[in-house]
Parts: structure tokens; sequence; C-alpha cells
């Protein structure tokens, strides 16, 4: 079928309607071959992540007693986050590579320019849907985003401050419950009945001052799962006496029996207790780009505050030191009437409350530097982030301009070359992207230089690949340079003869 379509096209330069008719069936059969390795690639990419973030919170989740839903919220609240933004542009990556790769692998790429069709004509449906995903890619990181990194913030917060589930181990002292240290000899299948029972109670705040023990008991919770109430038979309660005289190493205890205990345990810091997401609002993660701007604005505002602030403080001083110094040289001018030098005492007195002043100044200028370099680097992160929506979903057309001629100068299709190739430029830009990030956050570039960083530095390898794509030429072809060897390795036996 692929065959006949290029025939059909290349048949029909000689009219124009027809031709016209033939380049759309190509834009469509282009755009057909790019959905699908693009959807697949980027479920791929988001599964790997979600593995990846599994790994790395596994601690956080585990032992918690969390339901279902409540796992599947925290996911999918992850992978709006942090997940899409960087499927999207790794998706477009190998997906171009593997459409326009698969197309010069079966000849219909030489067989499309043969019938005088340009490379870039044949990528134009592809460069206008990279457009598209780039703009969707910037929507998201503006509106879904930081909805859902507030939302998956919160949650987390929840969940790191939440106490593990209550679970009993026979033999094993349970001490999550806060001033009793519990333990049981054994237990049944379901949990109820209990035996060799021994609890600490250290809610006074003193060490083993009352013991309680039990050869069996049994423990259940509450209908609405607050309460956990704990029913012990036949046994002993030990209670130390405190000394009311001086202290003394032997104090008194009581020993009283029992044939039913009860103690009700409040269960409530076990439950994940929901926060309001409202209380997460000022990070500049959670952040739209109004948003962003607003806040931004706020803290340029703050910054030249506190530096008015600081001339109003040191101008008094300033003024007071330069009377002080005119007067000085006002007294002590040769040749003026009544000019004479100050006794030693007043000249030390004024130097001591000259230096006072100096420390003075200097004490609050070294606060106030402090507290500008904080907020001047919490300015560089919300600027920072500002500049990321732009630049993850300007990354989306990048790559694809990477993608494209790559796939047209390798010439292969399908998950292997191409796979590899894409992982590869991908870390490129992504090692870069960090890079450049770190130096706009350290203020060693603006924030636009160095949120951009990659892309200026990506941007013209871009382009190479590109111009060398669009003239067929055999820099970046392999076939090349093995017919040279494989030339060059004929060649030596001559000319050693």
């Amino acid at each position: 079928m692929r065959r006949k379509t290029i025939h059909f096209l290349s048949g029909l330069k000689g009219s124009s309607l027809p031709w016209r008719l033939g380049l759309r069936l190509t834009d469509r059969y282009v755009l057909s071959l790019f959905i699908g390795p693009f959807v697949i690639t980027f479920l791929l990419t988001l599964f790997v992540l979600i593995m990846q973030f599994l790994w790395k919170y596994v601690e956080d989740l585990a032992g918690k007693g969390l339901p279902w839903w409540v796992v599947g919220e925290f996911l999918v609240y992850a992978t709006a986050a942090t997940m899409v933004p960087l499927a999207l542009p790794l998706a477009t990556l190998l997906a171009s590579m593997m459409t326009v790769g698969s197309l010069a692998e079966n000849q219909e790429l030489p067989a499309l320019k043969t019938s005088g069709i340009s490379l870039w004509r044949v990528l134009r449906p592809l460069l206008l849907l990279s457009v598209l995903i780039s703009a969707g890619a910037l929507a998201f990181a503006n509106y879904v985003v930081p909805a859902a990194y507030l939302r998956f913030g919160a949650l987390y917060y929840d969940i790191a401050r939440q106490r593990p589930a209550f679970n009993l181990k026979p033999g094993v002292f349970y001490k999550e419950i806060e001033g009793f240290s519990i333990r049981i000899g054994s237990k049944d299948e379901e949990g109820g009945n209990i035996s060799d029972v021994l609890i600490y109670d250290h809610t006074q705040g003193k060490a083993n001052e009352s013991v309680v023990v039990a050869q069996r008991g049994k423990m259940y919770t509450t209908a609405d799962g607050r309460f956990l109430v704990l029913e012990l038979y036949d046994g002993y309660q030990y209670r130390e006496l405190t000394a009311t005289t001086r202290p003394t190493r032997e104090n008194e205890h009581v020993r009283l029996s029992f044939a039913t205990w009860r103690k009700v345990f409040d269960l409530s810091d076990f439950t994940l207790t929901r926060t309001d997401t409202r209380l997460f609002r000022e990070s500049y993660q959670m952040q739209n780009l109004r948003q962003l701007s607003a806040s931004i604005d706020t803290m340029q505002l703050e910054l030249q505050s506190d530096v008015m602030e600081a001339r109003q403080f040191a101008r008094p001083y300033l003024a007071f030191s330069r009377i002080n110094l005119d007067s000085l040289r006002q007294q002590n001018r040769p040749g003026t009437r009544g000019a004479q030098l100050k006794p030693a005492a007043d000249t030390l007195a004024v130097v001591m409350k000259a230096l006072a002043t100096a420390r003075n100044l200097k004490g609050y200028y070294d606060y106030m530097a402090r507290a500008q370099e904080g907020k001047a680097e919490l300015l560089r992160r919300y600027q920072n982030e500002r500049q990321r929506k732009f630049t993850l979903s300007f990354a989306c057309l990048l790559l694809f301009l990477i993608g494209a001629p790559l796939g047209a100068i390798i010439r292969k299709g399908g998950f292997g070359l191409p796979f590899v190739a894409s992982v590869f430029f991908f870390i490129m830009y992504y090692i870069l992207s960090v890079a450049g990030e770190k130096m706009a956050r350290e203020g060693v570039l603006t924030p636009v230089a160095g949120m951009w960083f990659s892309s200026f530095l990506v941007m013209p390898l871009a382009l190479f690949l590109m111009y060398t794509a669009n003239r067929d030429s055999a820099v970046l072809q392999l076939e090349a340079y093995q017919r040279w060897w494989r030339k060059m390795a004929k060649a030596i036996p001559l000319l050693r003869a």
C-alpha cells in the first residue's frame, strides 16, 4: 500500500488539483505514522517515571495503612505535576525520529523527494502538530501543573506526618501510641484475642512507673474507627509510689489484681487528615503565570523598599558625621582666629563615637544584606519557575527539530537505533537544562539566560541537522564512512605495492 501511494504521488506532478490531493493524502499518511509511536512512547515513558517515583517514595507510603484510592490520587497528582512535562518532549523526539526514519528506511522519503516534494514539505504536518503539542504543553504547565502540584504537596504533607498503621506483632514492643509501650505474646488469626500482654505506661513522664500484666485479653476498634479498646482479663497492675520525702534507691510499689481491665486508646493520629490546600498556595511551584508575575512584582517592590529603608536609616548618621568633620576642619584650620586643637580626651571621644556609629551601620547593613540575599534567591526561584513553563513547552518543538532530521539521516525506524539516539539527545538536553537552572538559581546567570541555556545550545544543532537532512549530506551517515573505509582498505595494498 505504501509503494502504491508513492508511485501514485510521483505520477501526479503534472497536474495541479490531483497534486494537491496527493499532498493532502501524504499529510494524513505521515500523521498516521506519527500518532501511534507518540502515544506509545508517551505512555511507556510515564510508566517508567511512575516506577521510579514509587521507588523513591515507597518508604513514605508503606506501612501507613493508606486506602488504595489515596495512593491512586497521590500518583495521579504526581504524574500530572512532575512526569507529564518530562514525558512530552521525549515522546515527541522519539516519535518524530521513528516516523521519519521509517519513511527513509522504506524508501518512501526518497520517493517523495524525487517527486519534487522537499523534506520541509513532508515534515510540515508534523511541524504543525508539534507546535500544537507545544501550545498544549504550555497550557498544561500553566493551568494543570500548579493545581496538581498544590494537591500533591498537601497530600504528601499529610502522608508524611501520618503515623504507621496500628499493628501489634507478637514478641515486639509497639511504641507508636504516645506514652505507652505494648507487647503481646501471641494473637489469633483474626487479631481479636491476645495473650501474654505487657503494657508500660509512660504518660506521667517516668520510666516504668506503671506496668500492666495479663494472661489474656482481646482488642477491637469502635464502629467509627477512632478508638482502640483493649480488654484484659486475670492480670495485675504494678504502680510505683513516689517518695514524699527525700529520694531513695528503694521505693514502695502497689500491686493490684483485676479480673477485667479496660483501656481506650485514641487512634485519631493513625487516620489520614487532609490539610487545607490554601496553606500551600504561596509556593512558586503552585502558581500559574499570572500569579507568578504578581508575586515577582511584589518581591521586587519589597527589595526596593528595603533599599530605601536602609538609606533612610543611614542618613542621620552620615549627616551627623559630615557636620562634625566640617566643624573640626573649621576649628583646626591654620590662621583662623580662635582656632585651636581640641584636647586629647575630646578627640578620643569623637573617634570612639565615630567607631560606634560605623559598627552600628555595619551591623545593620550586614543584616540587611543577608535578608536581601535570601529574598533575591527566592525571587530568582519565582522567575525561574515562570521561565520553566515556556522552556518545557518549547522543548517539544526543539526536540522535534532534532528527531525529524535524525530519522532522515540514520534511515532506521522502530525502537532500535532511534530509541538509543533519542535517549542520548534527551539526556544531553536534560543535563544542560539542570546546569542552566542551577546557574540561574545561584545568580551566575539571569533567569532568562539560565532557563533558556539548554535551548540556546541545542538550537544550532537542530538547525544543522535539518540543513544536513534537507541537502542529503553524508556527513552524519554511517554508510558513507563505511564505504570510505572499504575504499581505503582496497587502496592501501595498491599503495604498498
